[in-house]
């Protein structure tokens, strides 16, 4: 019996929770002690499948030895070391493999990699990234950022900026002159959709009205989630991330994609990038960069983004940025084993093999009270609820309480209900959790 495990319960006291109701969870908490393939087992010794890869980032499931062994070898060999004016051959080793399936076509990759430690941080770097390019390319005035409404970029200031949750933008300030493009859901003509909406191309054309706005030469970039996951599941439209491209191209606006979710198989392919067909300029990534078994992140640049930088002289710092834990050494060691078993396991193709059959499972829930949308693409689905009256995102909670107990672990945002399980999932985790989702809903008031 290790620590996890004691018999008595912990102390909840001392830890200040992210993103929970703490004196709620705290009441009657739901604390989880092991995690092996497809499922997770709570301290009171129940299973619960995971329908939502941890927090969308264990794409290989959970208690890869793989991956535990080759971080025991890195921590034996050299725990850390740092990477300011100094280096160790494991981070150019893993960014090199990362190179070699970096987002966008064979011969125009995006393969120039910065590493962070967080999605957070790889939003922060991009931004930060896209004004220095601006800068060194003569285009100083350009710092304005722009993101989408029920855009979710982390929670640095720079994140919550050009992010689109109202509750992370209520009590922090914002940098100056972020502005947003409208969001793109849309359910009076896309509800119930399997794949990418017919309609809402034409919201792209919100980037040319801040345009002719702030002026061109105030934008330094434009950031959007190919799929917007932490709002719950927002699809592009037929077209619409083809016309963002055009419009920045255009206005010489750099277009970053935020895929801390969408990256590492999640819709089928190594990245929504290349499942879209649309190469922006810089990608974000984390999550399943190393099947979540260490926190790592790392921002994929163009050549041309990181070439504009590359002049002055040499004895001077390019990119006066980094972190202490930029490529750390067990991080690294973490990312290639994981690299290892997609490739090995083909995970990054998994998900367009098991596209058909995870719709059908999906939207046969159609019909179940309350159940007022669902979208579904690659190993995604959003399950949006009526809300309750006077009292939004009670009902998806409730249900997602229900769901655990039962033995489901969902994730609700609002009242919609998100889905991404590992890609290791099979067509039986489907069934379980059709049937424990679909009593849920007919049990909640």
């Amino acid at each position: 019996m290790n620590v996890h495990n004691k018999p008595n319960a912990p102390v909840l006291d001392s830890y200040w929770m992210p993103f929970t109701a703490n004196r709620q969870f705290k009441a009657a908490p739901r604390l989880l002690a092991s995690a092996e393939g497809m499922y997770y087992t709570s301290t009171d010794g129940r299973t619960v499948l995971d329908g939502t890869a941890g927090l969308w980032c264990c794409n290989a499931g959970h208690g890869r030895r793989q991956i535990a062994a080759a971080v025991e070898r890195q921590l034996t060999q050299m725990d850390f070391a740092p990477s300011f004016q100094m280096g160790h051959p494991i981070a150019f080793d893993f960014a090199e493999r990362l190179a070699e399936i970096a987002p966008g076509p064979e011969g125009a990759r995006l393969d120039r990699v910065f590493y962070t430690g967080s999605g957070s941080e790889s939003v922060d770097t991009a931004l930060k990234i896209a004004i220095a390019y601006q800068r060194a390319i003569g285009q100083g005035t350009r710092t304005r950022l722009i993101g989408r409404e029920r855009g979710y970029h982390g929670v640095g200031f720079g994140g919550i900026s050009v992010g689109g949750i109202v509750n992370n933008r209520r009590v922090f300030p914002q940098l100056a002159g972020a502005d947003h493009l409208r969001h793109t859901h849309d359910l009076s003509k896309n509800a119930y959709v399997k794949g990418q909406p017919e309609h809402g191309a034409e919201l792209a054309d919100d980037l040319e009205r801040l345009v002719a706005l702030h002026g061109a030469e105030t934008i330094a970039a434009c950031i959007v989630e190919p799929v917007a996951g932490s709002t719950g599941v927002l699809i592009p439209p037929k077209g619409y991330l083809e016309k963002l491209r055009a419009i920045c191209d255009r206005h010489g606006i750099l277009l970053i994609f935020d895929e801390v979710i969408t990256g590492f198989g999640r819709l089928g392919a190594a990245f929504a990038t290349d499942y879209f067909g649309v190469t922006p300029d810089l990608v974000t990534t984390a999550k399943g960069l190393t099947n979540g078994a260490i926190p790592m992140g790392a921002v994929f640049a163009s050549r041309k983004v990181q070439d504009a930088l590359m002049h002055g002289p040499e004895n001077a710092i390019e990119l006066f940025h980094g972190y202490t834990y930029s490529g750390h050494p067990a991080a690294c060691a973490a990312g290639i084993a994981t690299l290892d078993i997609y490739r090995d396991e083909g995970l990054f193709t998994r998900g367009a093999e098991l596209q058909d059959d995870w719709h059908a499972a999906m939207h046969s829930l159609k019909g179940l009270p309350h159940i007022i949308d669902i979208r579904t693409i690659g190993l995604i689905a959003g399950i949006e609820l009526a809300p309750r009256e006077g009292a939004p995102g009670a009902r998806a909670y409730d249900v997602f309480v229900d769901c655990f107990e039962k033995g489901l672990l969902i994730r609700v945002t609002g009242d919609i209900i998100a889905f991404s399980p590992p890609l290791i999932t099979e067509k039986k985790h489907f069934e379980d959790i059709v049937s424990i989702l679909g009593d849920a809903l007919k049990r909640a008031a």
